[in-house]
């Protein structure tokens, strides 16, 4: 069984992004598990994140002016793994700094450095010739997203050959304040569970322990972001006991709902 096939087994996940690069990483990463995040999201930085709210995009400026590659980004998911051997471990990034060197490059890096799965936001099914292919070929789940736009017919194109979990885009828009209704969430992801054994966690707009929890009680996880790097922000070295504090109290509500 995969590092991310476990983390769903027993009870609802809780997912947790940061962007590399932005703020002392390896302590803000490690804090995120000690606070018990399920899931590490790791953000590659990139000059145009187009699905990003204000708070990530500003993360990306801010890891990019400190010039954060993708061998860096490579290099903390490594030192990330020997840290933490259990914890699933997914990049999540634009489709140029993942392919700009080639595809298999990429994937044979990540394989390397540990990496248990990808979210490419910016690049649909039609198009994934290469990246998703090489990918699979080093065991590493290519994981898609859907929207509360993404009907019955476009739902088996998303669901093709995607891996891992499905990450539900709980609102039309950018990441940041948005949320939707906890009986859109309930509709929908009952609707995308219906076509595929996949675990769906859900993302966009959490930022509470009980948001957290009430999503919990009708998805298989739940993914927070903007919050977080809300708080790298704004504490800088201070963030790592502030994120281990916000971590612990959303883990709970997610882990109890289920």
């Amino acid at each position: 069984m995969t590092r991310l096939a476990s983390a769903f087994l027993s009870r609802p996940a809780l997912v947790c992004f940061i962007t590399a690069g932005d703020g002392d990483t390896e302590a803000n990463l490690q804090a995120l598990v000690d606070g018990g995040a399920d899931i590490i999201e790791l953000g590659m930085p990139f000059t145009d994140p187009m699905a990003d709210g204000p708070a990530i995009q500003e993360a990306n400026i801010r890891s990019l002016k400190a010039g954060t590659t993708t061998l860096d980004v490579l290099k903390i998911a490594s030192e990330f793994r020997l840290r933490n051997p259990a914890i699933p471990l997914v990049l999540m990034g634009y489709a140029n700094p993942m392919i700009r060197r080639g595809a298999g490059w990429f994937a044979e890096k990540a394989s390397k450095a540990g990496v248990d799965g990808v979210i490419c936001v910016d690049l649909p099914p039609e198009e994934d010739h290469e990246l998703g292919p090489a990918l699979r070929s080093q065991q590493i789940a290519p994981i898609r997203l859907a929207t509360p736009t993404t009907d019955e017919k476009r739902l088996p194109a998303v669901l093709h050959k995607s891996d891992g979990f499905l990450y539900y885009v709980s609102v039309a828009g950018v990441t940041g304040n948005q949320q939707a209704s906890i009986a859109s969430i309930r509709s929908n992801v009952s609707r995308i569970k219906e076509s595929t054994s996949l675990p769906v966690a859900v993302g966009f707009g959490v930022r509470t322990p009980e948001q957290a929890g009430d999503i919990a009680k009708v998805a298989d996880g739940v993914v927070v972001g903007s919050a977080l790097v809300e708080i790298i922000a704004k504490f800088g070295k201070d963030a790592p006991s502030i994120l281990n504090e916000k971590t612990s109290a959303i883990a709970n509500a997610v882990h109890s709902a289920g």
